[in-house]
């Protein structure tokens, strides 16, 4: 991705203007396009964009909101932040053309405190739009704590409300009870980038790339054991062997990769080549998601089961404490991955660590514990002849290598 011109500020904001007026029929063509299209959101579930679309203006009576979600809790990812920070006003069109075609008449930015370069060049963006006097509803911005789970749609819209950045029970879905009540929203800004573009070119032109069940292309932030890592933008029509080597290629050997984040599925180091990016095939094949876009790569002296109880203990310490299973039964895993990771934990821990996903998964507030034993779960086949070696109490020298950047510190606050 290039860097930003700040001197063509105001001509992209002209030829945006020039270019919502020529779009055919309005809201309702660019529905349209969206359903042909086949763009999914970007943030990590990957639902079908238009029908999001499609519930929130059948409920919006012109009340509803629209939702810029920038927050990217995952600490792998990048690639929000980086298409924030390049391409401010993309995003902000494709937030427009949201409110315009389901009824909004506001938009929010919503932001982790401390996004730096990302919040300066929307802030920027917004003078710059203010300025040039256009016909869209008002922008403002709402800033949270950086914790995990703050971008959970349902803690997006109770922070935008006034309260905590932390999940709440559904139903009622955001769509149809969002920010103050009203129908809102919800998209990360690489979903409104598409949107954007989208708009400009056309469902067949978004179909030229990806496969037919998977249009398009997706942001991927590459880390770990790659020559070059950084963000990169990928067909999905591609495999992940394709993709590495984009990023230069896999430095040495590796036993293997996380795919997804912290919510996401380890692949083992001989799938990696020809794993597909087309979402079907990838969990048809591999039981994988795309997640929010983030490939992190393992060294060969890595250890895969001290990498996935380092990020199991992290997401136990960022549950929201609103129910007990997420409270109680994270703790449990990460305490019990812990002890089998520094090779003191004995073979009965195994058959806890099975017991304790049966307990926590699709329970509570959010999906959460459901993530987090996704993970675990990928883990203990990936890495099952590893943890053997652990379970035999030799001390695993791999895992005082730190194959992934290490996740952050947690934040205090939940606003």
């Amino acid at each position: 991705m290039a860097g930003p011109d700040p001197a063509r500020g105001y001509e992209h904001l002209a030829e945006h203007q020039r270019r919502l007026r020529e779009v055919p029929g309005g809201g309702e063509w660019l529905m349209e396009e969206l359903r042909h299209s086949g763009l999914r959101g970007r943030g990590g579930a990957w639902f079908p964009t238009w029908r999001k679309w499609a519930t929130v203006a059948d409920r919006s009576d012109g009340r509803a909101v629209v939702v810029i979600n920038a927050s990217e809790g995952e600490p792998l990812s990048a690639k929000d932040k980086t298409l924030l920070s390049l391409r401010p006003h993309l995003i902000l069109d494709g937030a427009a053309l949201a409110a315009n075609t389901v009824g909004a008449r506001e938009i929010v930015l919503y932001l982790s405190r401390g996004s730096g370069a990302a919040e300066g060049a929307a802030r920027k963006a917004i003078i710059e739009r203010r300025r040039a006097m256009l016909t869209e509803p008002p922008i403002r911005i709402v800033s949270t704590g950086h914790r995990y789970i703050a971008g959970e749609a349902s803690a997006v819209v109770r922070r935008i409300s006034g309260g905590p950045a932390k999940p709440q029970f559904t139903p009622p879905h955001v769509s149809e009870k969002g920010v103050d009540g009203r129908p809102t929203l919800v998209h990360n800004v690489e979903t409104l980038a598409n949107v954007a573009l989208l708009a400009r070119g056309g469902s067949t032109w978004f179909r030229e790339l990806g496969s037919a069940s998977s249009p398009g292309t997706a942001l991927m932030t590459l880390s770990g054991n790659v020559r070059h890592p950084g963000v990169y933008e990928v067909d999905l029509g591609a495999r992940l062997g394709g993709v590495l080597e984009a990023a230069g290629g896999i430095v040495g050997d590796t036993r293997g990769a996380l795919l997804g984040g912290y919510f996401g599925t380890w692949l083992s180091a001989s799938s990696l080549s020809d794993a597909p990016l087309d979402l079907e095939l990838l969990q048809a094949r591999h039981g994988a998601s795309l997640g929010c876009g983030v490939l992190a790569v393992l060294p060969d002296g890595g250890c895969g089961v001290g990498e996935a109880a380092r990020i199991l203990s992290y997401l136990a310490a960022e549950t929201a404490g609103q129910c007990g299973p997420c409270v109680h039964g994270l703790r449990a895993i990460a305490e019990t991955m812990e002890r089998i990771a520094a090779s003191v934990g004995v073979r009965t821990d195994l058959e806890r660590l099975r017991e304790l996903t049966g307990l926590v998964r699709g329970r509570g507030a959010c999906r959460h514990p459901d993530g987090a034993v996704r993970l675990l779960a990928s883990a203990l086949t990936v890495f099952a002849d590893h943890l053997e070696e652990h379970l035999t109490g030799v001390p695993c020298p791999g895992r005082r290598i730190l194959g992934f950047p290490r996740p952050p510190a947690r934040s205090r606050w939940w606003r």
